[in-house]
């Protein structure tokens, strides 16, 4: 007995002696799969073995099934261990040739972001090549403006490609490759209304079109350019009794009639995405293929394709899907909520694009990190917005000069202050780097503090002022009370943030809700160019937008 085989009797045994003898095809390969990471690569074969030991294992007396279990060690399961980060590749010869395929339905959101990022570590991990390959064969789901934005988003990632290949320049060589499957029987031309063909696949049983000569399909495949929308398809032959219904006689090309935003009307015949994948990794050399789990018949599907002509399979690296909390992640519906006003355009804050999270100062590194951390792992994965702040102040804590701001401000003025206290008040850009030198703040009678630690400032409470000195309340009235900061401690004083208001800058603060926060901003921040991520002292991170008429707008990262 096999190694292989030895596992899945073993697992095939454990689940008879849990179900009162009778073990589950379909349980003793999940639960194969989900304690031995190292065989999911090897899907069909524990599916097969799995069918012939669970016949064998089901047959035997409930009593032979625990003496032959304990022979193997008895109930004791190999736990689940899912090792995270960036674990090896399996069966890997030498360089690799991975694929980035990303559709310009959009530009690239988050999820995009993990299956770029793996594929670039690993092809500095074991050397070789990524490939760029924009899958634009559905005219109906290209945005002419993804392709540009998509190639922006992996600049910003830091995601380089050493080829770059755009499908609907290839569209002859899938006419090629399909007439080849036509000639050698693997293929065929079907004019089957769509009910009738799915009513017949349903119940495993072959069209009346499957059977007909080569000759009658490559008739009918070259006249299908002139044919209407669903007159006719192309199916590749695989096994019409597959426990996958879907993945009985999958279609392989047809008729849209619509206009491709780079090829115009040059064609109406395309090849679906498992016919055009198949091909292009075959062509390109593709050695591993890294996908969500979502794609487990497609891999299927694509494996009938590579029989056919004799092609060797890559191996396939199927992970989890990965899901954001509070964001939109579907490229259609964030385009809808564009269309409808919901959202100000694909940078958003509330959206989960590359470009959305880039423009509030998240920035590639901590994504990358991100990424690499979660893996490739088969289970889903559900990303907080705290992991990504976690991993991003940890850069920014280093980076981001500090700064005053006062958002929903009040202004106070201060009576009895002594002209000793006035004048410019000076503090580091960065505590822990004191070579970038200091900001200067002017310190006056008149001054904004937040609304908020204004309304929480009781009658003769003390507040303290940051690096300047104590005042108190009295009704309306701020007062001067003292310079100590030791009595202001003592006291439990609200040490608080300020700015002057003579030179102190508008300045609009948009949240991750999509919301505004107005305010006042230091006047050193006129320094400061788009771009800049900063923090706002006891506010947090946020990065500079834009400047327009004096006024800076800020997008808010995390506290």
């Amino acid at each position: 007995m096999s190694n292989l085989e030895e596992i899945v009797y073993k697992h095939a045994l454990i689940n008879a002696v849990k179900h009162k003898g009778k073990a589950s095809n379909g349980a003793v390969m999940g639960s194969v799969m989900a304690t031995h990471s190292e065989l999911r690569s090897e899907a069909k074969k524990i599916g097969q073995v799995a069918a012939e030991l669970v016949l064998k294992v089901n047959s035997m007396d409930p009593d032979l099934q625990k003496t032959e279990l304990d022979k193997l060690g008895g109930m004791k399961e190999k736990k689940p261990v899912e090792v995270k980060g960036l674990v090896d590749l399996p069966d890997v010869n030498g360089k690799v040739v991975l694929r980035f395929a990303p559709n310009p339905s959009g530009p690239l959101h988050i999820g995009h972001a993990r299956a770029a990022v793996l594929n670039k570590e690993y092809v500095k991990r074991y050397g070789g090549k990524l490939i760029l390959r924009v899958e634009d064969t559905d005219p109906r789901r290209v945005d002419p403006l993804a392709y540009q934005m998509m190639e922006e988003d992996l600049k910003w990632l830091s995601v380089d490609w050493q080829e770059k290949y755009v499908q609907s320049s290839r569209m002859e060589i899938y006419y090629e490759y399909a007439e080849k499957l036509i000639e050698i029987n693997k293929a065929y031309m079907c004019t089957c209304e769509g009910g009738d063909f799915k009513k017949l696949k349903d119940e495993c049983e072959p069209c009346p079109c499957r059977e007909l000569p080569v000759e009658h399909s490559l008739k009918l495949w070259n006249k299908l350019k002139t044919m209407k929308e669903g007159e006719a398809v192309l199916r590749v032959k695989t096994d019409i009794k597959h426990k996958n219904p879907a993945i009985r006689d999958w279609v392989a090309m047809r008729v849209v009639e619509a206009e491709h935003p780079l090829t115009g009307n040059k064609y109406r015949v395309y090849p679906m995405m498992n016919f055009s994948v198949t091909v292009d990794d075959h062509l390109m050399g593709v050695t591993h293929v890294l996908r969500g789990k979502d794609h487990l018949a497609n891999s299927e599907k694509q494996k009938y394709l590579y029989q056919h002509f004799g092609w060797k399979v890559p191996v396939f690296v199927h992970y989890g899907r990965l899901k954001m909390e509070d964001v939109a992640l579907s490229t259609s519906k964030a385009r809808q909520g564009i269309e409808d006003g919901l959202y100000s355009g694909w940078d958003d804050p509330r959206l989960g694009t590359i470009r959305a999270i880039a423009r509030r100062g998240i920035t590639p590194e901590a994504i990358t990190e991100l990424m690499m951390e979660i893996g490739p792992k088969i289970s889903d994965a559900i990303v907080s917005w705290k992991k990504v702040s976690g991993l991003n102040r940890a850069i920014l804590e280093e980076t981001s000069n500090r700064y005053f701001f006062v958002p929903n401000p009040t202004m106070i003025e201060i009576e009895d202050l002594p002209e000793s206290e006035m004048g410019i008040i000076k503090r580091p850009l960065h505590p822990d780097h004191i070579e970038r030198g200091n900001r200067e703040l002017p310190l006056e009678s008149k001054l904004y503090i937040t609304t908020e630690d204004y309304k929480k400032t009781g009658d003769n409470r003390i507040l303290r002022l940051i690096d300047a000195f104590n005042v108190t309340f009295n009704g309306d009235k701020t007062v001067y009370h003292s310079n100590d900061l030791d009595e202001a401690r003592n006291s439990k004083a609200m040490i608080v943030q300020w700015v002057p208001v003579e030179g102190s800058l508008n300045a609009d603060m948009v949240m991750p809700d999509a919301s505004v926060i107005k305010g006042y901003i230091e006047p050193s921040a006129s320094n400061l160019s788009v771009g800049d991520v900063v923090q706002l002292e006891r506010f947090g991170f946020a990065r500079l937008d834009s400047i327009v008429d004096e006024k800076l707008t800020f997008y808010f990262a995390h506290k």
